[in-house]
């Protein structure tokens, strides 16, 4: 259902319950309070009795498949097929770790790496896969893309590949260590540093491929070029941090964490300013996704371009371990974006870049609100990619449409625990809409 007149654009707070709503928007109640994980829990839980308040224990998951994989790695010498899959650390940058991820698999493992194939896979898989990769660790400074040696041409030519690439890793000590997790990165396995490595033939990605040897394309220009080739996301990002795009003098490498955020930062820009010049949605949208007990409510209100994205943790979860009550964190921007990096990290830009495709599809303009309540079955942080596809997913839906602000909120009142009233506390762009009256009114 759609609706062509500008006479549902009163979004005005007039009914009772957004009166009361509001009222209370402000203050505690209705926060949701859970068990304080206190100091000495998992010693008196040791996984079994879920006193921390989530689902499962995120430390038996991480020790089944860890013991799993590592069964597996019991010399120095790792054979088998890269996703193909690299890794640049950030720790002590501008001298940092970079290095291929090669499980011992000899057969196709593509998808141990293509996070735009997982939506829909349970943790457990995911984990299970991504505890296999094992890193090699060699350290280089970001400056020397063309003159760190054998083991970097090699990484490099490892990230520019299309396929799975059969290889050899040998490292100076059998790989050891826990699977890293990071909210921003995809998690993986033990690791070790690199006494010497061989490629098989790499069939190169062809955008790629050539986006590589132009050597007077600038990274920018190089991004957008490959996404609007179909290349995807993912891809991009592994080229992206291992120096393959930009002016040959400018070349550096990029830690895997910043080159995610800054391929999602770079595309969705883009999308961003041709939005601008599209006229206005004419109702009111909610959009949604539920997966990994992540729950996604994407509102779209009919007006110019903005975009803001709230995320709430439960206590327990992830990022609020110790947490007497919900923790609600928000970034947003207007027309002309923002020069600061959104506090609640690689998320803000993964979700924008997910809601502008939808618009940029219908060719329309709207403000986005993307609204992420994060519940305690989401054990683990397994990447950033989670948020982006989520809201792919969510886009791939039909919209529940309405004619009012009141009535859409009151929808996504409906979907959430977390009430109201907190969300819009926490909101810039939902109180200007509620409260701002729009220039039409006065005339």
């Amino acid at each position: 259902m759609t609706f062509s007149d500008n006479s549902s654009r009163d979004v005005r707070p007039t009914d009772d319950w957004l009166k009361g709503l509001l009222k209370h928007a402000n203050t505690d109640d209705g926060q949701i309070v859970a068990r304080v994980s206190q100091d000495s829990m998992c010693v008196i839980c040791k996984g079994a009795r879920n006193l921390c308040g989530k689902t499962r224990c995120p430390i038996m998951v991480k020790v089944h498949y860890f013991n799993k994989s590592i069964s597996l790695m019991s010399n120095q010498d790792i054979s088998g097929m890269s996703p193909p899959s690299v890794f640049i650390g950030r720790v002590g940058y501008p001298n940092v770790y970079a290095g291929p991820l090669v499980p011992p698999v000899s057969e196709d493992t593509s998808i141990y790496d293509l996070p735009e194939q997982w939506f829909g896979k349970s943790i457990d898989e995911i984990v299970g896969f991504r505890s296999m990769l094992v890193r090699g660790k060699h350290r280089v400074n970001v400056a020397n893309v063309f003159a760190s040696g054998k083991i970097l041409d090699a990484t490099r030519e490892l990230a520019l590949a299309d396929n799975s690439v059969n290889m050899e890793l040998n490292l100076t000590k059998k790989p050891s260590g826990s699977l890293f997790l990071d909210d921003d990165v995809q998690p993986f396995g033990p690791s070790a540093p690199i006494r010497d490595m061989r490629v098989g033939n790499a069939k190169y990605e062809r955008h790629i491929e050539k986006a590589y040897y132009d050597t007077d394309l600038k990274s920018i220009n190089a991004v957008l070029e490959l996404y609007g080739h179909g290349v995807v996301v993912t891809k991009i990002q592994k080229a992206f941090s291992v120096g393959a795009f930009g002016i040959e003098k400018s070349r550096r490498l990029v830690p895997t964490r910043w080159s995610i955020t800054a391929v999602d930062d770079i595309i969705s820009k883009n999308l961003r300013e041709q939005i601008k010049s599209f006229p206005e949605i004419n109702e009111y949208r909610v959009y949604e996704s539920n997966y990994l007990d992540n729950v996604f409510e994407i509102l779209m209100i009919p007006d110019y371009y903005s975009y803001e994205a709230l995320e709430a943790w439960y206590p327990g979860t992830v990022w609020n371990p110790a947490g007497k009550s919900v923790t609600i964190f928000s970034d947003w921007e207007g027309s002309n974006g923002r020069t600061t990096y959104a506090s609640i990290g690689g998320g803000y830009y993964a979700s924008r870049i997910a809601a502008c495709e939808q618009l940029i599809k219908e060719r329309r303009q709207a403000t986005i609100v993307v609204l992420r309540e994060t519940r305690p079955g989401y054990i683990m942080p397994i990447g950033v990619w989670q948020v982006r596809e989520n809201v792919r997913n969510a886009m791939l839906q039909k919209p529940f449409c309405f004619k009012t602000l009141p009535e859409a909120l009151q929808h996504i009142d409906t979907r959430f625990n977390i009430p109201l009233g907190l969300w819009l506390s926490q909101s810039k762009l939902l109180k200007q809409a509620l409260y701002q009256k729009k220039m039409l009114e006065y005339f």
